[in-house]
């Protein structure tokens, strides 16, 4: 697992970025640019592209890695950790996080998906029939216990470092709110004991909606009662301090609901998740940085002004790394030559508080 002794001197290794490039993150540092690998089609082609790609960015100087089990058929994670392998990089350097959530598929997407998820996990006795949303979501504790398993067995690895549980609001299709509380806790409890066992080093959540909608939307959630259910997992499996420490949610120029949108309770009023989690000492891991690479062809002038970079892509994300409480952008990296261009945004020093404030003027 990463250690703070290994990110610091990798930090140290990569000098010549901009001087607020590497955030803390725990005890240790990271590059304030991690590489995504949602995107692509489940192909040996792609494997090797990704490969070539996240070898190129470790080299380089971004030292977080960000995948899931369900990512292109659980390809993602294995090719992440092939290149970890390969990278002339110390592996304790690295921040690797994955997610557990979704049913994922093997390689490739089945002729009858149903029947192999009745047979895969159903009938195995990994999941419970009742606790699958959609068919193809579950966040019973049972179930992670598995994805957790199966990650680490894809990623060649001991510990992950950072292990989200996938887009929770899903389970809203089917359950009341508190309901889903009660889920997220129950798997909190299970991360709190597999951090225990060594297996993971932190656990938090990846939304896609739940933080960053008004409290009216279907797919709320309350990040402080997130924040009091990891609190009480953590107690009830008789934890001195909780392992909760991040969360992942999408903010770009185009969705910059996280910091605009304040529905979160803080102490003194409603707050914005990323003010929330600012203040309850939260990372925030920030997902379609570029926009699935809409940024990199258009991008409001009036930003795109005030913004450094040498391309459009490297001026979105050194906006979505300006946001105040952002530990690190995550963007799409499916080849060398895209790795090069994202990892050189990092050359570049993001807006300052009173400048990104400005932008939203």
């Amino acid at each position: 697992m990463a250690t703070r002794e290994a990110t610091w001197a990798y930090r140290d290794d990569h000098d010549d970025f901009a001087r607020t490039f590497y955030r803390r993150f725990g005890d240790g540092v990271v590059s304030s640019i991690g590489v995504g690998t949602y995107l692509g089609d489940p192909t040996d082609e792609r494997d090797d592209a990704y490969h070539d790609a996240i070898v190129t960015a470790l080299e380089g100087g971004v030292n977080v890695l960000d995948t899931a089990i369900n990512y292109r058929h659980q390809r993602s994670e294995r090719v992440v950790g092939r290149a970890l392998a390969d990278a002339d990089v110390d592996r304790e350097a690295v921040v690797v996080a994955t997610k557990g959530g979704f049913v994922p598929f093997d390689g490739e997407r089945p002729e009858n998906p149903g029947a192999y998820v009745q047979s895969e996990y159903v009938d195995t006795g990994i999941v419970d029939a009742d606790a699958l949303v959609s068919g193809q979501h579950c966040i019973a504790p049972e179930f992670l216990d598995d994805q957790l398993d199966r990650s680490l067995d894809n990623l060649g690895l001991d510990t992950v470092d950072l292990y989200y549980v996938h887009n929770p609001e899903t389970q809203l299709a089917e359950h009341g709110r508190d309901e889903v509380y009660d889920q997220l806790e129950a798997a909190f409890e299970r991360l709190e004991e597999r951090a225990a066992a060594g297996d993971l080093k932190h656990y938090g959540v990846a939304t896609w909606e739940a933080f960053r909608v008004p409290e009216s939307h279907d797919s709320y959630l309350s990040l402080p009662e997130v924040v009091e259910r990891a609190r009480s997992a953590a107690k009830s499996v008789g934890n001195t301090a909780t392992h909760f420490r991040a969360i992942q949610l999408p903010f770009n120029v185009f969705m910059a609901d996280a910091f605009s949108v304040a529905a979160h309770d803080g102490a003194d009023g409603p707050q914005s998740a990323l003010w929330f989690a600012h203040e309850a000492g939260l990372d925030v891991f920030t997902s379609a940085s570029i926009m699935q690479g809409r940024l990199a062809e258009e991008m409001p002038e009036s930003v795109e002004g005030k913004l450094d970079g040498e391309t459009r892509a490297q001026r979105a994300l050194n906006f979505a790394r300006s946001a105040p409480g952002v530990t690190c952008s995550l963007v799409g990296t499916g080849s060398a030559e895209h790795a090069r261009e994202n990892v050189d945004a990092g050359r570049y020093e993001p807006l300052g508080a009173e400048a990104f404030d400005a932008v939203f003027e």
